[in-house]
């Protein structure tokens, strides 16, 4: 099925097998922040609120740069900011449509406690405030694609304003996104739907993922990828997924397969790589045979790539042509999400 062209074609009406591949080019694109302050304080801690695919840029920054950023970094993904921001405090808040209202609700929030505020938008409501307030911002591009394949190009824009903050020295580090570019997009190449299945890696696990919940495993260096396939299986394939990650899995979650027959309709899937502390990759190795005939066996995704920002890259953007191709199995049109719009609809109507 997943060869046949015609039936990609009518299933994906917004293109997103096609948008997959040009997802790489947001590893080049420009960012310009407006409002530049001139900004001598000290930040001490960095918080960054924002939902689904805003939240993923900042745990891919956080898993990519923890050293090196140097602070305490939270990610809020609700209405409240944490007790302790100040100002000292760094929150960016990220938003695709600018009318996230857990992210508006912070955001004033946060002018009421004097914290350094800065804005990641697509346009709406939070673009007008990061206008009428004079904050720091980043209007990000308007690609007609959905927020949760928007990541690399929000990754752009937070390190530019960490640049502002004077948090980071990002010109290092925005080179280093743009040369992954083209090793990345030769990449996307191999996934694309032109590609048969037998030579196709993201279709080869579609297939193998189709009538199963997936349970995603991730290590410290893999977690933000175990979310992105998470929101991936849900928003693109319509199908509900699990993630968890080692060693915590051991303490708890390792125990819950052990009852009930081995047929359950789950599939696992092992993210590694070989940054991963070794100790974790072992814990990996030695659960999937402790628990050989009481769950399914793991099918193990090595991470692609010479580099950390190499593999998240990779790993990210395979979660989604394997996800899409796993929504056209199941009948379904992997790019629009309707039930979150009647959400906020209905949520508007009774403020």
């Amino acid at each position: 099925m997943l060869d046949e062209l015609k039936l990609l074609e009518q299933r994906d009406t917004e293109k997103t097998l096609d948008s997959g591949v040009m997802q790489p080019d947001q590893l080049i694109m420009e960012v310009d922040v407006v409002n530049r302050v001139n900004f001598t304080d000290q930040i001490s801690s960095l918080v960054f609120v924002g939902m689904g695919g805003s939240a993923l840029a900042a745990e891919f920054v956080q898993t990519w740069l923890k050293k090196e950023i140097g602070i305490p970094i939270e990610i809020v993904k609700s209405y409240n900011l944490p007790p302790y921001v100040d100002s000292n405090t760094l929150v960016i808040y990220g938003s695709c449509s600018g009318n996230t209202e857990e992210v508006l609700e912070a955001l004033e929030e946060g002018k009421t406690r004097d914290v350094n505020r800065a804005i990641i938008a697509g346009g709406g409501t939070l673009a007008d405030r990061a206008i009428d307030e004079s904050l720091s911002h980043v209007l990000l591009p308007q690609i007609k694609i959905q927020p949760r394949m928007l990541t690399f190009i929000q990754v752009r824009a937070i390190l530019a304003l960490l640049d502002v903050f004077k948090i980071i020295d990002a010109e290092p580090y925005l080179n280093d996104l743009a040369s992954v570019h083209d090793w990345l997009k030769d990449e996307a190449k191999l996934w694309q739907k032109s590609v048969p299945t037998v030579n196709n890696q993201a279709k080869q696990l579609a297939e193998l993922a189709v009538g199963k919940t997936p349970v995603f495993y991730g290590g410290d260096i893999t977690k933000c990828l175990t979310y992105k396939w998470k929101i991936s299986w849900n928003e693109n394939a319509k199908n509900v997924a699990f993630y968890n990650t080692y060693p915590e899995v051991n303490h708890n979650e390792f125990i819950g397969w052990t009852s009930h027959p081995v047929e359950k309709p789950f599939i696992i899937f092992d993210m590694l790589s070989n940054f991963e502390h070794p100790r974790i990759l072992k814990r990996f190795e030695i659960s999937d045979r402790l628990l050989s005939g009481r769950r399914p066996k793991a099918n193990t995704l090595n991470l692609a790539g010479d580099s950390l920002l190499k593999q998240l890259c990779w790993g990210h953007l395979l979660a989604d042509f394997t996800s899409i191709y796993l929504g056209i199995l199941n009948g379904v049109d992997p790019g629009p999400v309707p039930l979150v719009t009647k959400l906020k609809d209905e949520l508007a109507r009774v403020q």
